[in-house]
């Protein structure tokens, strides 16, 4: 309880407790979770055999750390993530002049020192600083050196200190963060100028603010993030610093497309019931995240770049709202998103990819978008047939039936043009298609655009809807 902690120095003595250092919490608290075998990063999936072990090591040596990733793979969520191990409160002194925040029992300023010495033990009033207050995230761009390691204050000038002087400083963030942890984003895009103050915090945990080297005993673990397209291009970051940096954590998309699927349920937070309801057939979770594994591989996008997870998150959310608003629309229960969902995804992606200009050539990022996701209905389907035939499928759609579908048709406007279901389709798909108009529906026009795709029926638009038949 807050009302319990000592409030005061003398108590604070009296409970016996004792300075350690942010990695040393780090460490500690981080061998307890190992002990009782707690999760370590709730929430991230797929990492548990690759990077998380990494973290492991690199805290458990003291080092700070880069993590290395293209964009959408957790970088910031992992560095945010790291604080948990640190203790759940740290007393400090509880004095308004004092620029940090100061260790009872070990004050780094000049402030510190003297206020400590000048009052007595039951004069010094003593705070708590909560363990997600102790962390500060900032992203590089725009960044300047007086932002993070600090300047010289003109008006302490004016008044006669000495530029030498620890007190003619106005600290950055670091330093005030002392006892805490700093994240620095996208290294990369940082001055150089303030690279090399980094450099000096993490050799000597001292600033060095225009030549004059204020030495402080900087207890602070530092941590950064980088895409590896940039932080390997010569020159982005001065090798004194990637040289002082001790753990280098790479992370990557997810492994499998399952484990994808898993993760953008979980990172969608949509929910599916309530007044209209949506269930979504499995084949359509795979498409959403077949198509983030296609663009990846598009010789179109700009692989360096790279395809973010945000990516798959925002084509799922679109996908489930366009089948919410067809359950409205028709009073549909529950709504069933179809392939025709799909092409609302040029609002969702548009933007969340970057074209190779040498690969992509005239087309424009619609275009590409269109071929990844004609691609991706390919290759799931494709499965599919070789997973469970479906010929008799192919055969019914080759008799010369045509059929319109789109996102705003009634689910019983297929189900007219198809009242017979093949057996295969309830060993095919994970709902039973012959149970629900709308499962209907999705089932056929997967069928369709992936028969398509396979070229074994033709498509025509017109007037905003789509139709197959047989070529």
């Amino acid at each position: 309880m807050t009302g319990e902690r000592p409030s005061t120095l003398r108590e604070l003595r009296e409970t016996g407790w004792k300075s350690r250092t942010v990695k040393e919490e780090l460490r500690s608290n981080l061998i307890v979770s190992l002990e009782e075998k707690t999760p370590l990063f709730p929430g991230i999936v797929g990492y548990e055999d690759t990077v998380i072990p990494e973290i492991v090591l690199a805290i458990l040596s003291g080092h700070d750390m880069l993590f290395l990733g293209e964009k959408g793979q957790g970088k910031s969520r992992l560095m945010q993530q790291v604080v948990q191990f640190l203790d759940p409160f740290v007393p400090y002194v509880d004095h308004a002049d004092l620029p940090v925040h100061e260790d009872p029992l070990q004050p780094i300023t000049t402030a510190g020192r003297e206020y400590l010495r000048s009052h007595s033990d039951d004069e010094v009033k003593i705070a708590w600083w909560s363990r997600d207050d102790r962390y500060v995230e900032r992203l590089s761009p725009g960044t300047k050196f007086a932002d993070i390691i600090g300047e010289i204050d003109p008006a302490r000038l004016a008044s006669g200190t000495s530029m030498s002087a620890e007190e003619a400083l106005h600290f950055g963030l670091i330093p005030r963060m002392h006892r805490g942890i700093f994240a620095m984003n996208e290294l990369p895009e940082l001055d150089e100028l303030v690279q090399v103050g980094l450099f000096n915090i993490l050799e000597e945990r001292d600033v060095q603010i225009r030549g004059f080297p204020i030495r402080f005993d900087i207890d602070i673990a530092i941590l950064f993030s980088a895409n590896p397209a940039t932080y390997n291009r010569s020159g982005k970051v001065i090798p004194q610093l990637k040289d002082r940096i001790g753990s280098l954590i790479q992370t990557h998309y997810p492994r499998s497309r399952s484990l994808a699927v898993q993760i953008t349920e979980q990172e969608a937070d949509m929910a599916l019931d309530g007044s209209y309801p949506v269930v979504i057939p499995y084949f359509m979770r795979e498409l959403v995240e077949q198509i983030s594994i296609r663009a990846r591989k598009s010789k179109y996008v700009d692989q360096q770049s790279g395809v973010s997870a945000r990516f798959s998150l925002a084509n799922y959310r679109t996908m489930i709202a366009s089948a919410r608003r067809r359950g409205i629309l028709h009073d549909e229960r529950p709504a069933v998103p179809r392939i025709s969902d799909l092409g609302h995804l040029v609002s969702s992606g548009l933007g969340k990819l970057e074209l190779d200009m040498m690969g992509s050539h005239q087309m424009s990022e619609t275009q590409v978008l269109q071929a990844v996701v004609a691609e991706a209905i390919q290759d799931v389907f494709q499965e599919y047939v070789d997973q469970h035939g479906l010929d008799e499928i192919a055969e019914i759609f080759g008799r010369g039936i045509k059929i319109e579908v789109g996102d705003l048709l009634p689910s019983s406007a297929y189900a007219e043009r198809l009242e017979h279901v093949p057996e295969i389709w309830e060993r095919a798909f994970e709902v039973n298609a012959a149970e629900n108009e709308a499962v209907r529906a999705a089932c056929i026009e997967f069928v369709l655009a992936g028969l398509y795709s396979l070229d074994m029926i033709s498509r025509s638009e017109q007037h905003g809807g789509i139709s197959y038949e047989i070529s």
